[in-house]
């Protein structure tokens, strides 16, 4: 296989699973057994391409949060159901994200402080898939009976916004569990109980923590020279299609979660957990 369409397999296995709740880091790892390690930079430069889509897919909910937030013009945009917000509505909201992405940020710095790395093997992996899937279920189960007894949600109250914050170090630190998996269903079950507030909110929080993980990995790749020996057209070429296969995955998402339940993602993950285990049972 030639470099680029290595390179092309897997920005295109970063775009589709980055916002999925199938985890990325996890698939990327499994990817380079057969495809080739790469760099941190090739890494870092797929991720931000996964960022650019959602950003662009949330361009306009971003601008009418920043209106609102600063107090300029009224109604400051909508919410997921299509209900205007007001610039104090606006203010509040954005306050939870940058609440949710502090908490994640001080996370991650204690973590690397702590020198975690990401494992070699594949069976911890396979097993957090599993995991995650068990996970989700249940936490669907969960969220649907409180939805069934509170009714519909789509307020993020500041104790969701922490623990959404504190969910994406978690997925962070046990690759397999899915960032968006794992706060999409803490906020389900932090009492936010329509599935599209809890998915735009993790979208959106997800922004400013991938793009400051990028800029701080970014900064140590050109700090200690590796970047010069990079081949650019190879993460070009990844950098466009994660940004072209995320775009897409997220419409689909979207769309998707209207009417149906999560349950899909975790019969998938059992699949390919299971698959690893019995394909690689020494995880190596």
């Amino acid at each position: 296989m030639t470099d680029l369409l290595a390179a092309l397999l897997l920005g295109i296995i970063e775009g589709i699973t980055e916002f999925l709740p199938i985890s990325s880091t996890g698939h990327l790892l499994i990817a380079e057994h057969w495809l080739g390690r790469r760099s941190d930079l090739f890494n870092i430069a797929i991720q931000a391409g996964a960022i650019l889509a959602v950003v662009l897919i949330y361009r306009q909910r971003l601008w009418d949060l920043a209106m609102g937030f600063l107090g300029r013009g009224a109604p400051a945009g909508h919410d997921p159901a299509g209900i205007a917000l007001t610039p104090a509505q606006a203010r509040d909201y954005a306050f939870k994200l940058l609440a949710a992405f502090a908490v994640t940020a001080i996370g991650g710095l204690l973590v690397k402080a702590l020198g975690w790395e990401l494992p070699e093997r594949v069976t911890p992996i396979a097993w957090a898939l599993i995991l995650g899937g068990v996970w989700m279920i249940a936490a669907e189960q969960l969220a649907a009976r409180r939805a069934a007894s509170l009714g519909e949600r789509m307020q993020i109250s500041w104790l969701t916004a922490i623990l959404v914050g504190i969910a994406q170090v978690v997925a962070g630190v046990f690759p397999g569990t899915s960032r968006s998996g794992a706060t999409i269903f803490v906020a389900l079950l932090a009492g936010t109980t329509n599935r599209a507030a809890a998915t735009e909110f993790a979208f959106l929080v997800g922004i400013p923590t991938m793009f400051a993980a990028t800029a701080y990995e970014l900064l140590d790749v050109v700090g200690d020279g590796t970047a010069a020996h990079e081949d650019w057209g190879a993460l070009a070429i990844a950098f466009a299609a994660s940004a072209i296969t995320a775009f897409a995955a997220v419409k689909w998402l979207l769309r998707y979660i209207q009417s149906h339940r999560f349950t899909l993602f975790a019969v998938y993950r059992f699949v390919v957990g299971a698959a690893l285990l019995l394909l690689i049972p020494n995880g190596a």
